[in-house]
């Protein structure tokens, strides 16, 4: 049984991936890795909700919704109110984006000096002058979609250039519309390359870029008159393996009391020495089951998520083994099969002769009907010289009667005046 990788299946995966080669989520530039995309519904840990118009974002138990349905020429943001402070880092989004046939619109994924902006929701055509990475999902192409990667160092105004399309350093087709599933978009930014990946696959990469920390992330999205729906579902940025995050500071467990000795002698040195090593054992024994039970709790969602895929993927084989014909339908329909072939075989040799009948008659009929036709014309045809001899007599009647009638004329009596 073959099962299909969803991305939300992926997602989890790659979770419990980086729990295990030592990545941790980094909270404040998270969100959607929980059980709740928010725990009031009334806004986002450690992010600011932003939009225009009368129809703000809606942010719902697992999604944010950017862009409603209807009505188009609408926008919405998200954005970080805390900096990465790792300079290395992996960043997942997960979104959906429906709408009409020829729907638009586009969605920024942007790592920013400045962060939120005076402009809270902007897009790659309307921002002003930024320092950061952005990345562009969009119809630009006309081909399915794109995502293009955008950068700045705060010199070029995108709002008053006059061509920014031509401003990216990176691209690939991306068919993110109408799928019935979420999409995935990995950046990873690690010491010797900065690489963007969709759904898995590799889109564009570069060992040129490095981008430093402190920055904010955030994430926007604008729609046309036609609308397109952007719904984010997760956003999860992690650090790069082998990068540690800043444990808390824990009191050390009480320790009995040392008998009280001089300040330089062996026993006070070896005392401070086993204080040290405990309270160090204590807080790697607390970070250590805190990952494992993350690890666990990422690998029953795994496992949860397998055995839905596996349970559907087998109802779809019954319904298919089901809706099969069996083997004894598919041997009595070859036999039908066979007997019809050779039925139109013995037929076809009367078919050549009534085809090579036709062909007989049709020339027979030509020539026949072309011979009688000319013989027609050739015997009823009156002849030239008839003809001369009835105009002649024609003209000669005519003659006479004129001549005829000037005699009458001068013999007959004349009147006076």
């Amino acid at each position: 049984m073959q099962l299909n990788h969803s991305p939300a299946l992926l997602f989890r995966l790659s979770l419990a991936a980086a729990l295990v080669h030592g990545q941790y989520i980094i909270e404040s530039s998270s969100f959607g890795h929980g059980d709740r995309i928010s725990p009031n519904r009334f806004g986002i840990p450690h992010w600011h909700i932003s939009g225009d118009g009368q129809t703000p974002p809606q942010l719902l138990s697992d999604k944010i919704v950017l862009t409603p349905p209807y009505p188009g020429n609408r926008r919405g943001a998200v954005w970080a109110e805390t900096s990465v402070s790792q300079s290395e880092w992996t960043a997942d989004l997960e979104f959906r984006a429906t709408g009409a046939d020829r729907g638009g619109g586009n969605l920024q994924i942007w790592y920013t000096k400045e962060g939120r902006p005076r402009a809270e929701t902007p897009s790659i055509y309307t921002t002003a002058a930024f320092d950061g990475l952005a990345l562009v999902v969009d119809m630009y192409g006309g081909k399915g979609g794109s995502i293009r990667g955008f950068m700045n160092d705060g010199t070029t105004d995108y709002k008053s250039h006059h061509a920014v399309d031509s401003l990216a350093f990176g691209h690939c087709g991306f068919s993110y519309r109408n799928l019935g599933r979420p999409s995935r978009i990995q950046i990873k930014q690690h010491a010797e390359s900065f690489e963007v990946s969709v759904d898995g696959k590799q889109c564009f990469s570069s060992d040129k870029i490095k981008l430093p920390a402190g920055y904010y992330f955030g994430i926007s999205a604008a729609s046309a008159d036609t609308p397109d729906s952007f719904e984010v579902y997760k956003f999860v940025t992690s650090t790069a393996p082998g990068v540690t995050r800043e444990l808390p500071r824990r009191d050390p467990p009480s320790q009995p009391p040392l008998p009280a000795s001089n300040p330089g002698s062996p026993n006070n040195d070896q005392g401070s020495r086993h204080t040290s090593s405990d309270a160090q054992f204590a807080v790697q024994f607390t970070d250590l089951q805190t990952r494992l039970e993350k690890l666990s709790h990422s690998l029953d969602n795994v496992f949860r998520e397998v055995q839905q895929l596996a349970s559907k993927s087998e109802s779809r084989h019954q319904d298919l083994s089901h809706k099969a014909m069996s083997n004894d339908q598919l041997s009595t329909m070859d036999k039908r099969i066979q007997s019809i072939e050779s039925t139109l075989q013995g037929y076809s040799g009367q078919f050549s002769n009534i085809q090579s009948s036709l062909q007989d008659s049709h020339s027979t009929l030509n020539e026949g009907l072309t011979q009688h036709m000319t013989h027609i014309i050739s015997t009823k045809t009156p002849r030239m010289s008839s003809f001369i001899i009835v105009v002649i007599i024609f003209q000669m009647l005519l003659a006479g009667s004129y001549v005829l009638y000037k005699r009458r004329r001068a013999n007959g009596p004349k009147k006076y005046l």
